[in-house]
C-alpha cells in the first residue's frame, strides 16, 4: 500500500505507529520520504513520485506500512528469545557447566547453533554498494566494490544521516582529540597483548584492501576472505616475483642463520617504504604494506618458514609432484591453519565464552549454508582496533618509541623472532571500546575512518543497532555512562540517533571486564564466522584429505595452533599466546623438549 508522508503532522504520526521510524519532524513538500528511513526490521524503502513511499517486508517477519507489525512466528520469538547481554553472560560464566558442555556432544549442537545464528545474519549473495542504493546487478557483480549491509543515506536528504541530527556533522579532527585520543593508557582487561594486537592487523589487511585511487567504497582485494593473499600478493605477477620457483617454496635470506622475508632487491615487489629505503633493506612481503611495523614482520617471517616447511613435508610424502602442485597445496594448508587458529584462538579470546569453540566445517554440511564470500564496508570501518597500540614498545629490556619503531626492519633483524614473539606476548595492549584510548600516533587513522563513512553516507550506529536485532539506544547516556563523554556527545550530535556507525562503536560503554561493547561483538561475530566459515575450503566438495595432500597435509590444518606455528619454525619455544601471561606463565618461557618432540 502506498502512503502518502507529505501531508500533515497527523497524518505522519498516525503513519509510523512507533517513535522509532521518522521521529516527530514534520516533512516539507522537499525532502524524500526514504530519508525518514521509515522501514523497519530490514523493510526496504520504494519511492513513487515526491512524496510517496512503499515499505516492501517481505520475508522480514513483520508486515503493516512500515513492517512494525510482527507475524505471529515473530512475536513467539520476541517472547522466547533472551537478550544479547543475558546470551553473552551466560557464555561467559558458570565455568563448572562449561566444563561439562566441552566434553560432551552438546559442544557441537552449540557450536553449530552460534555459526548458523550469527553467520545467516550476513545475506548472501551480497545486497547493497556504495553507489546504489538499492539493489543493482552492479551491486551483486562487481566484486572492485566492498558490499554493504544498509544502502547509503540517501544524497538529498536534510540532515547527513536522513533527518536526524543538525545539519552539519562535527569536526573529525574535534571529534577525535576530544572524545578518541588516549589520555592514559588504559589495559584491556581481557589481557590482550601485542601478539594480539599484531594478529590482528596482519590477518585482516589480506581482504581490507581499500583503493580509494578507483573512487570510494572500492577494494583491491581480488578475494573477499581468507586467501593468505598477505603472504603471497594479492595478484600473480607479485606472487611470481615471491616465489622461488623449486620445491614449491617462497624466496627467503639468511640473515645470521635465520629465515625472513627476501629483500626488495631479491624479490622486487612494490613495498611502501618512506622515500630513500634502499632496496636492500625493504623486506619482500605478500602485503605491500607490512614493513610499517617489525610485528607484522615477525607474522611475515612465521608463516614463510611455515610456508617452506610444510613443502618439506609434501615433498618427502609425493616426491613426483612438481614445484606448482606442491605451491598451491601448501597454500592450501597455510589458509587452512590460518583459519583453525583464528577460530579456535583468535575469536576464542576475543569472545570470552566458555564455550570451547572448534573449528569443524562438518558441523555445517547438513545445514543450509552459502559457501562465498564478499567483504563488507561496514566489517572494514568497524574493524578499525588502533586503541590496541601502546606508548611504547617493551622488548628484551629496551623500551622503543613509535619513532624507533616504525618502517625498522633492523628491529626484526636485531632482536630475532623468538624474542619479539616473547616480548609481545607479555606486553598488555590497549582496550578498544569505551573512548579517548587511541595514542596520538595513529589518531589520524580514526579521522580518515570518520571522513570515509561520511563520504559514503553510512547510516547511523542506532540504525545498524537495528539491522543486528539490538535495541536502539534511548539516549547518550543510555549509550556510554561517563558523563563527560555523554555530554560531549550531545553537544555534538544532539540527539543519539545521529550518532555515526564508527564512533558509536568505539565510545560505546564496554562490557564488564570487556575489550568492548556489546555492538562490536553482535555486529562483528556475523562477518567474521560468515567470511571464516564461508571460504571454499570450508565445502563439502574441498574439505577432505586430498585436498591437501592426503592425511599429512590435512592433520597439519587439524593441528595447528598459534604455539605451533612459532615452536615449529624457531630454534627455541618462547611464551607465546594472545592473552598476557598468568604469574606462573611469566616464570617459563624455555622449550619444553618433550612437549615440542609430541607436537613434532
Amino acid at each position: 500500500m502506498r502512503s502518502s508522508v507529505l501531508g500533515s503532522v497527523w497524518t505522519l504520526l498516525l503513519l509510523l505507529q512507533e517513535p522509532a521510524c521518522f521521529g516527530d519532524e514534520a516533512a516539507s513538500s522537499t525532502v524524500n520520504p526514504c530519508c525518514y528511513l521509515p522501514c523497519q526490521h530490514s523493510g526496504v524503502c520504494v519511492r513513487y513520485g515526491e512524496d510517496k513511499y512503499e515499505c516492501d517486508c517481505t520475508r522480514t517477519g513483520y508486515y503493516g506500512e512500515n513492517c512494525t507489525v510482527p507475524e505471529l512466528w515473530s512475536r513467539v520469538r520476541q517472547l522466547i528469545k533472551p537478550s544479547p547481554d543475558m546470551v553473552h553472560y551466560i557464555l561467559t560464566h558458570f565455568q563448572w557447566l562449561w566444563d561439562i558442555i566441552n566434553h560432551t556432544f552438546l559442544r557441537d549442537v552449540l557450536m553449530r547453533l552460534v555459526l548458523t545464528v550469527r553467520a545467516n545474519i550476513i545475506p548472501s549473495p551480497p545486497t547493497f554498494n556504495s553507489k546504489y542504493s538499492y539493489l543493482s546487478w552492479e551491486s551483486y557483480y562487481n566484486l572492485s566494490y566492498y558490499t554493504r549491509l544498509l544502502p547509503p543515506v540517501p544524497d538529498d536528504c536534510p540532515t547527513p544521516l536522513g533527518v536526524k541530527g543538525k545539519a552539519g556533522l562535527p569536526d573529525p579532527e574535534l571529534l577525535v582529540e576530544k572524545l578518541l585520543k588516549r589520555r592514559t593508557f588504559r589495559p584491556d582487561p581481557q589481557g590482550s597483548n601485542l601478539m594480539f594486537a599484531f594478529f590482528a592487523q596482519h590477518f585482516t589487511h589480506q581482504f581490507f584492501k581499500t583503493y580509494n585511487r578507483m573512487g570510494l567504497g572500492f577494494t583491491k582485494a581480488l578475494a573477499h576472505g581468507v586467501d593468505a593473499g598477505h603472504i603471497y600478493g594479492d595478484n600473480l605477477e607479485r606472487q611470481l616475483q615471491l616465489r622461488l620457483h623449486k620445491d614449491g617454496k617462497l624466496k627467503y635470506q639468511l640473515i645470521d642463520g635465520e629465515v625472513y622475508p627476501p629483500s626488495v632487491a631479491e624479490a622486487p615487489v612494490k613495498m611502501s617504504y618512506p622515500p630513500g629505503v634502499p632496496p636492500e633493506v625493504q623486506m619482500a612481503i605478500g602485503q605491500e604494506v607490512y614493513g610499517l611495523l617489525p610485528g607484522l614482520g615477525v607474522y611475515a617471517t612465521l608463516w614463510l618458514r611455515e610456508h617452506n616447511r610444510v613443502c618439506d613435508i609434501l615433498k618427502a610424502e609425493h616426491p613426483t609432484w612438481d614445484d606448482e602442485q606442491l605451491f598451491q597445496t601448501t597454500r592450501f594448508i597455510i589458509i587452512g591453519e590460518t583459519i583453525k587458529i583464528v577460530i579456535e584462538e583468535y575469536v576464542q579470546h576475543l569472545s570470552g565464552y566458555k564455550l570451547q569453540l572448534r573449528f569443524d566445517p562438518t558441523l555445517l554440511f547438513n545445514s543450509q549454508f552459502q559457501y562465498g564470500n564478499r567483504i563488507a564496508l561496514e566489517f572494514s570501518q568497524l574493524y578499525h582496533w588502533h586503541p590496541l597500540m601502546p606508548d611504547s614498545f617493551f622488548i628484551n629490556g629496551d623500551e622503543l618509541s613509535y619513532t624507533q619503531f616504525l618502517f625498522n626492519t633492523s628491529v626484526l633483524t636485531h632482536y630475532g623472532v623468538e624474542k619479539l614473539v616473547d616480548a609481545f606476548s607479555r606486553q598488555v595492549a590497549g582496550q578498544i571500546g569505551g573512548g579517548q584510548n587511541i595514542n596520538a600516533v595513529v589518531t589520524r587513522v580514526a579521522v580518515g575512518a570518520i571522513k570515509e563513512s561520511r563520504q559514503l553516507r553510512i547510516q547511523s550506529f542506532n540504525e545498524y543497532r537495528k539491522r543486528f536485532h539490538l535495541k536502539p539506544y534511548t539516549s547518550f547516556r543510555e549509550f556510554n555512562d561517563n558523563e563527560e563523554i555523554a555530554n560531549a556527545l550531545e553537544e555534538l550530535y544532539g540527539e543519539i540517533d545521529a550518532l555515526e556507525f564508527y564512533p558509536g562503536l568505539m565510545l560505546e560503554k564496554t562490557r564488564e571486564g570487556a575489550i568492548f561493547g556489546e555492538s562490536m561483538v553482535e555486529m562483528g561475530a556475523p562477518f567474521s564466522l560468515k567470511g571464516l566459515l564461508g571460504n571454499p575450503l570450508c565445502s563439502p566438495e574441498y574439505w577432505k584429505p586430498s585436498t591437501f595432500g592426503g592425511k599429512v597435509g590435512f592433520d597439519l590444518v587439524n593441528s595447528a595452533t598459534l604455539k605451533r606455528l612459532v615452536c615449529l619454525n624457531t630454534r627455541t619455544c618462547p611464551y607465546v599466546a594472545f592473552r598476557t601471561p598468568t604469574e606462573e606463565q611469566s616464570h617459563t618461557g624455555k622449550r619444553d623438549s618433550n612437549v615440542l618432540t609430541d607436537e613434532l
